[in-house]
């Protein structure tokens, strides 16, 4: 009877240093964290977000904040199996798993260098929109950045050439009018606007020398026709911008940056002194796109006294799951028009702001 207590005895102490002992191995898991904010039109590291050269710029009172979200834990330091449970049961963070964030195929170095190219273009595509919205024109230069495997334009059309006409007529690239798409926009335009099966001609400037093509259209994902071109803007701004937020990266920012860049050079203030705050990703006309991390930026922004948080309508289906929710007025919105009318609400008090469907 002895041997078999003591036998019991020494199997609970080795299943409680085994349980233990599992709270210290490492886990594939990241935790994301509510992170910094940065005012887009206050400063950073000691100097202004934004910096404007060429134009006439102004500071206004309130607060156009970008959030963010801090990561623990991936390949380079795993996190313990206490240190997830712990995040876990905390209602500001969140568990995810580690591939999310880094790719089996991607190295961390590579991650890295991803979110510092999506940020760079972030900020280029937040000052064309910007810009865009205040009627100053600038010129978009459609360049082939890449084409799609055993799409028509793969082997006629090379990364690097400049889309010159379509069918005969000039591919506009001065957005000064207002009226009409430029650069890649007008080229996915003239594509689309095609039945699948037709024939499309394009006059390319490759190195300095023209080059004409005849691709046949194929039917794209949406059903319209497409040539499998991946095209970039390269783009000439008749003012500088210059956007210094550190090391942070990713292209959540965009809608902020841009929001940013107006009230820079608006002569009033676009939030007449509020403390607005938000989230999603800018396009170079305008449209906003939602982003992950919402419930943590959310967090971040109510941390930092925001009052109102703008969020792309892609993202309703996060707001309810913030440890914020219904400490913050959520505004939805969908383009930087969105933006800057529901702006003018809170400005001017008229109105009512726009809500995610069924958090009104």
């Amino acid at each position: 009877m002895l041997r078999r207590v003591l036998t019991l005895v020494v199997a609970l102490v080795l299943l409680v240093g085994l349980a233990l002992g599992s709270l210290h191995l490492p886990m594939p898991y990241i935790v994301a964290t509510p992170g910094v904010t940065v005012n887009t039109v206050g400063e950073f590291e000691d100097g202004p977000v934004i910096r404007i050269e060429g134009a006439e710029s102004y500071e206004h009172d309130g607060a156009l904040s970008m959030v963010t979200i801090q990561y623990a834990g991936g390949p380079q330091r795993r996190l313990s199996a206490l240190e997830v449970l712990t995040a876990w049961l905390s209602p500001s963070n969140a568990v995810m798993p580690e591939e999310l964030l880094f790719p089996a195929d991607r190295t961390p170095e590579e991650v890295s260098e991803r979110q510092t190219v999506q940020m760079n273009d972030s900020q280029t595509d937040a000052t064309a929109a910007a810009l865009g919205q205040l009627g100053i024109g600038y010129e978009a230069v459609p360049v082939v950045a890449d084409t799609v495997e055993d799409m028509p334009a793969d082997g006629l059309v090379q990364a690097g050439d400049v889309i010159v006409e379509i069918d005969g007529e000039p591919v506009p690239t001065d957005t000064g009018d207002g009226e009409r798409a430029v650069g890649s926009a007008a080229v996915v335009d003239a594509v689309s606007a095609r039945e699948p099966g037709d024939v499309v001609e394009m006059v390319l400037d490759r190195d300095g020398e023209t080059v004409e093509v005849e691709i046949t259209t194929a039917e794209g994902q949406d059903g319209t026709a497409a040539v499998g071109i991946l095209i970039t803007d390269d783009t000439e701004f008749p003012i500088d911008v210059e956007i210094s937020v550190g090391d942070i990266g990713g292209p959540s920012a965009g809608m902020m940056f841009a929001l940013g860049i107006m009230d820079r050079l608006s002569e009033e203030s676009l939030t007449g002194g509020a403390r607005v705050a938000g989230s999603g990703t800018i396009s170079a006309d305008g449209q906003v796109g939602g982003i992950s991390g919402i419930p943590q930026k959310m967090v971040s922004a109510r941390r930092d006294g925001a009052e109102y948080f703008l969020v792309a309508a892609d993202s309703c289906d996060q707001v309810a799951d913030s440890a914020a929710y219904g400490e913050l007025e959520v505004v939805r919105v969908e383009t930087l028009d969105d933006a800057v009318d529901a702006l003018e609400t809170i400005r001017t008090g008229e109105g009512a702001l726009p809500r995610c469907e069924g958090l009104e």
